[in-house]
C-alpha cells in the first residue's frame, strides 16, 4: 500500500464510513464513521510520501513505533494516542491493513457495543447479572449502563438479553421482551429453571 487511493479504498470496507476533506485542503482526506462523525484515518501528503494518522492504543503504540522506522508518533495530533504511517514501502500491506483495522475498533468503540458483545458470550441455558455483564464490557460499574442498553437491544435475535437477570436471579417487569412472561418462556426454552420469577444463580449463573 503505497498511494492514496489504496489507502481510502482500504479505510472505506469498513461498515459505515465516508470520506471528508474538512479542511478546505484537497491534501488531506479524512475517513469518517457516520453517525460519530469520528475520523480513524487520516490521509495526506508530505515530502515525497502518502502519510497516514491512525489511532493507536498506548499497549501497541509503541510497538509498531518500534517495529517500523516508517511509524513515527502522530503528525499534528495527540501523539499519545496517533501514530502516522509512512507509505514508503517499507511496511508490508498487512500491518498497515492492521494498524488501520485498530483504528477503526478504537473510534467505533463504545458502551453499548462492549455490552452487547458481552451478553452474546453467554452460553445457552445460563444468565448473567447486570453486574456481570458489566464487568465483561470492561467497566464493572455501569451496571446500570447495562439496563438501559439491553432495554434498547437493536438485535434481538443475535443478542440474547433474556438471559440477563439482576444481582437476586430476578427476572425483569413485563415490559420487557415482548410482554409478561416472555422472558421466562424464553430461558426455559433455554433449558434454565425459573422458579417465582427467579433463577438460581448458583446453578446457572456465569
Amino acid at each position: 500500500m503505497q498511494t492514496r487511493e489504496e489507502a481510502l479504498t482500504y479505510g472505506l470496507s469498513f461498515p459505515n464510513t465516508y470520506v471528508e476533506a474538512p479542511f478546505h485542503d484537497p491534501n488531506w482526506e479524512l475517513v469518517r464513521v457516520k453517525g460519530s462523525r469520528k475520523a480513524f484515518l487520516w490521509v495526506y501528503e508530505r515530502g515525497d510520501y502518502v502519510n497516514l494518522n491512525v489511532k493507536a492504543d498506548p499497549e501497541w503504540r509503541d510497538f509498531w513505533r518500534n517495529s517500523f522506522e516508517a511509524v513515527l508518533p502522530g503528525y499534528h495530533q495527540n501523539k499519545e494516542h496517533w501514530n502516522t504511517i509512512i507509505l514508503d514501502g517499507s511496511i508490508p500491506d498487512e500491518d498497515i491493513k492492521r494498524m488501520i483495522a485498530e483504528s477503526y475498533d478504537l473510534i467505533t468503540d463504545c458502551p453499548s457495543k462492549r455490552i452487547y458483545e458481552a451478553v452474546m458470550q453467554i452460553p445457552k441455558g445460563r444468565v448473567a447479572t447486570y453486574g456481570r455483564i458489566a464487568e465483561l464490557a470492561g467497566d464493572k460499574r455501569m451496571a446500570r449502563a447495562v439496563g438501559n442498553a439491553l432495554h434498547k437491544n437493536p438485535d434481538p435475535d443475535h443478542i440474547p438479553c433474556f438471559r440477563v437477570v439482576n444481582s437476586k436471579g430476578e427476572l425483569s417487569g413485563e415490559f420487557a421482551f415482548g410482554g409478561a412472561g416472555e422472558q421466562e418462556r424464553l430461558l426455559r426454552e433455554d433449558g434454565v429453571e425459573v422458579v417465582d420469577g427467579r433463577v438460581d444463580l448458583k446453578k446457572y449463573g456465569i
